[in-house]
């Protein structure tokens, strides 16, 4: 198996994870936090897809779908590529609504189809280069990918996880 098939298919089994904890859900249960300060289902999606856009945007060089789109009004957000839900307080993540599932799962498909056409491109030396000289040691190619894909794989069990509370 080549560096592509195997990232595709890590990438690969996360729709399914997103799919899961939103499917069936009214907008009010994405807006509910399970908990006093917990973080809500839909908050928890849209971080996940967030962080994948912008590092897959900052690897591209290129715009963040979430600036060039009209997804922010869909989640009541202001259009702000900084806005990635790092640091969000529980008021933050209460300011987070999406309008409804289909919200969530557009910008999800939408990200997704972007970062597998860049996975599709990579070579197997392109994961040695170094794309973040501020950590020590400085982060990778290879590197970067693994930590997008442990951030969304949690969050995305997180809202599962979630999702059965409410």
């Amino acid at each position: 198996m080549n560096v592509n098939d195997l990232l595709t298919e890590a990438y690969g089994r996360l729709p399914d994870l997103v799919r899961g904890a939103v499917d069936g859900l009214t907008p009010e249960q994405l807006r509910t936090a399970p908990a006093e300060g917990a973080n809500t289902v839909g908050w928890l999606v849209w971080h996940l897809t967030r962080v994948q856009d912008s590092h897959i945007a900052d690897l591209l060089g290129e715009d963040q779908l979430y600036a060039t789109g009209d997804w922010a009004p869909r989640f009541g957000r202001e259009t702000d590529p900084s806005d990635t839900g790092y640091g969000h307080s529980a008021k933050d993540v209460a300011a987070v609504r999406p309008e409804n599932t289909r919200a969530l799962l557009d910008y999800y498909d939408a990200v997704h189809a972007r970062t597998l056409a860049y996975l599709e491109g990579l070579k197997p030396g392109d994961l040695d280069r170094v794309v973040d000289e501020a950590w020590d040691p400085p982060v990778t190619l290879g590197v970067r990918l693994m930590s997008i894909l442990d951030d969304d794989v949690q969050h995305a069990g997180q809202a599962a996880y979630a999702r059965g509370l409410l």
